[in-house]
């Protein structure tokens, strides 16, 4: 029995729009300070610094919230748990009636297409795990397969009113 394998999400996105959010107001405030107005009192009463002001605080907002809730993907021989710092759920194996490995046509995450999508035998929702928003993506891929071996997999996807379906 092998030990449970954690996996942090990644929060390389809210670093990035903090980062942009705030370059876009020193430059916007530095060009419309110095060159159109030659002063910086005028910024201030400039109704696109505050939209853009709105931004940079709505960003680092996000970032704080997410860095707090710290989310987890504990990887485990027959369970699968959605962790973060205030609560848990785990899910077993003997309760998943069918997994899929594969691709998203829509949304790539961080570089990747792959997602593992299983059902619940118990529940109508499907679960969906995007493997780029998480660090250590490929070990992670290889722990999720490595824990679907008993499970049997979805071969087709369709995509119908209910979600994926059968074809």
């Amino acid at each position: 029995m092998t030990e449970s394998k954690s996996f942090r999400y990644k929060l390389d996105f809210y670093y990035q729009s903090v980062l942009l959010y705030l370059v876009t107001l020193i430059l916007y405030g530095g060009i419309r300070g110095s060159l159109v107005e030659k002063r910086f009192e005028y910024v201030l009463d400039d109704p696109l610094m505050y939209v853009i002001l709105f931004f940079v605080l709505i960003s680092i907002g996000s970032l704080v919230l997410n860095r707090i809730r710290d989310r987890r993907l504990v990887v485990g021989d027959t369970s699968i748990t959605f962790r973060n710092r205030f609560e848990e759920s785990t899910i077993e194996a003997k309760r998943i009636e069918w997994i899929y490995f594969g691709r998203e046509k829509r949304v790539q995450t961080a570089g990747m297409f792959q997602m593992v999508v299983f059902k619940l035998k118990d529940r109508r929702r499907l679960f969906r795990i995007r493997i780029g928003r998480y660090e250590r993506a490929k070990e992670l891929l290889a722990e999720l397969r490595t824990f679907a071996a008993g499970i049997p997999e979805r071969k087709t996807r369709r995509w119908g009113r209910r979600g994926i379906t059968d074809r």
